[in-house]
């Protein structure tokens, strides 16, 4: 059976903002779920939970916020190796919020698991003044910049371990210029021609606001449940049938409007049409039969209009 690698990188206060949440949302998918924590101070981890799921300490890299990659490399790694049914890796912050409810997710795991789901797109800063991922060092063509929290298939992480093996010095040029988690995997996924609609869904498996920014790198920081906090999140899960996970979200935020988003609502629905022989379900989007239904009524109505201009001319 495949399964969901969830990969949480935590630091500062080694927990998760909302730990019970994160419990009782796996828990439904538990037989396809499993749990890594790259930390920086076993000693710190006071969560027995957080404790049993965390990696060996000879598998933890020195990091720090703006030099992450080594993180990800090896707890994405660790779980490449540590079960081979691990087929999606979600990788996850401590201010991550599961968005969608369990049957969602696993609704969309069974019909993604051989698509990663990560945002990328060319650089959006000047390369030339801006030293982040050093990309001014490199061709044009890979001069590109992904969401820094995404989803990756198996194959996509083999190319990320293979890629460190074997362009090791383009590694170290781009994690030498900082924040390079921000662009590493778009530039691994185009060095092996990954980059197309058939192996990657161009979409942010992580959501966030990005129009609050505290700081030039950071999003906005969900601490409130305000109608403006809201409508964020209502209108980012409209736009993107592939949202997940929600982040950067405080311990303050009420858990009775995360609970409501992941277990009330569902802006992109799925439905199961059929079962195969092989016992996997053909999975659609009701969001995407949405849009097909739309432009039929658009093509319709044109086909109405134009048939009573012709009578009147006629």
């Amino acid at each position: 059976m495949n399964k969901v690698a969830l990969c949480f990188i935590i630091s500062y206060e080694h927990i998760l903002n909302k730990e019970k949440l994160w419990r009782d949302w796996i828990e439904p998918n538990k037989d396809i779920i499993n749990v890594y924590f790259h930390y920086k101070d076993v000693n710190m981890i006071k969560s027995p939970w957080i404790l049993a799921h965390s990696l060996p300490p000879k598998q933890i890299a020195q990091t720090s916020y703006y030099f992450v990659v080594p993180a990800y490399i090896s707890i994405l790694s660790f779980a490449y190796y540590h079960d081979k049914a691990n087929t999606w890796f979600c990788l996850l912050t401590d201010s991550c919020v599961p968005i969608i409810s369990p049957q969602k997710f696993r609704q969309l795991f069974l019909q993604n698991y051989f698509k990663s789901v990560i945002k990328c797109r060319p650089a959006y800063w000047n390369v030339e003044i801006h030293k982040r991922a050093n990309l001014r060092l490199l061709s044009k063509e890979y001069q590109l910049a992904n969401d820094p929290w995404f989803t990756l298939t198996r194959q996509h992480v083999l190319c990320c371990i293979d890629f460190l093996a074997k362009k090791h010095n383009i590694y170290k040029k781009v994690c030498g210029g900082g924040l390079a988690n921000e662009s590493l995997f778009a530039i691994v996924l185009q060095s092996y021609k990954q980059l197309d609609f058939d192996r990657v869904i161009n979409e942010s498996a992580t959501i966030a606001d990005w129009s609050r920014m505290p700081n030039p790198t950071s999003p906005h920081l969900f601490i409130e449940g305000s109608k403006l906090d809201l409508d964020i999140i209502t209108k980012e899960l409209t736009n993107n049938p592939y949202a997940m996970f929600l982040r950067k979200v405080g311990k303050t935020f009420p858990d009775s409007v995360l609970l409501d988003f992941i277990y009330n609502k569902d802006f992109n629905p799925t439905i199961i049409i059929s079962k195969r022989n092989n016992n996997k379900f053909a999975i659609i989007s009701l969001y995407n039969l949405y849009r097909f239904a739309y432009i039929c009524g658009l093509l319709y109505l044109f086909y109405c209009v134009s048939f009573v201009v012709s009578e009147v001319v006629i």
